[in-house]
């Protein structure tokens, strides 16, 4: 695990509410977007403001955190390339575990999965990933500027909004070598015409 460092915006730190259970304490902080903060079609700029909202309550194994964060991703509609706003308002709850109280669940519960658990390293508490978790996967992958979006063109990429009535002739490739064929008929009958005349 990679050191959280005091100065971070989504530094929380757990003495606030210390050890003994009970103990609440509520944050609300607005934070910049750190990197890579959404998929390839939508995402938070990073330093994009994220409005978070958050609850740490001190229970028997660590410090419950429990909140909300609401954003802005910006991208483009899949359809349409058109560039689109996407509001984010994503809900969490992650519990964060004291060291010793990790080690022991390893101990007694050999089983669990270590990497899905939170720890509190030297009483701080990381939400970078507790975000990512929230977040990124309520993004949609195919976002689009509005349900009824008619896209583009795929044989010239023109935008069919500007145009609805935009068609081109297209021959069903199975059926493209026939194509030459009216013209081959017509040319021999024109010729055996020739003859007869």
């Amino acid at each position: 695990m990679n050191r959280i460092s005091p100065a971070s915006p989504l530094a929380l730190d757990a003495k606030d509410v210390g050890r003994r259970p009970g103990v609440m304490h509520e944050i609300e902080r607005t934070v910049g977007a750190p990197a890579d903060f959404g998929n390839d079609v939508l995402s938070v700029a990073e330093g994009e403001p994220i409005e978070l909202d958050l609850r740490m309550e001190s229970v028997h194994e660590g410090v419950l955190v429990t909140g909300t964060a609401t954003a802005m991703a910006t991208g483009a509609c899949v359809r349409c390339l058109d560039p689109i706003d996407h509001p984010v308002d994503a809900r969490f709850q992650e519990l964060f575990v004291w060291p010793d109280r990790a080690k022991h669940h390893r101990t007694v519960e050999p089983s669990q999965d270590d990497e899905a658990e939170h720890t509190i390293e030297d009483d701080l508490i990381d939400l970078d990933p507790v975000l990512r978790d929230a977040v990124l996967p309520a993004l949609p992958f195919q976002p689009v500027c509005r349900d009824d979006c008619p896209g583009l063109c795929s044989e010239c990429g023109a935008r069919l909004e500007d145009d609805p009535d935009h068609h081109h002739d297209v021959i069903d490739p199975r059926w493209a070598a026939l194509q030459g064929l009216g013209s081959l008929t017509d040319q021999a009958g024109t010729t055996d015409q020739e003859k007869r005349n």
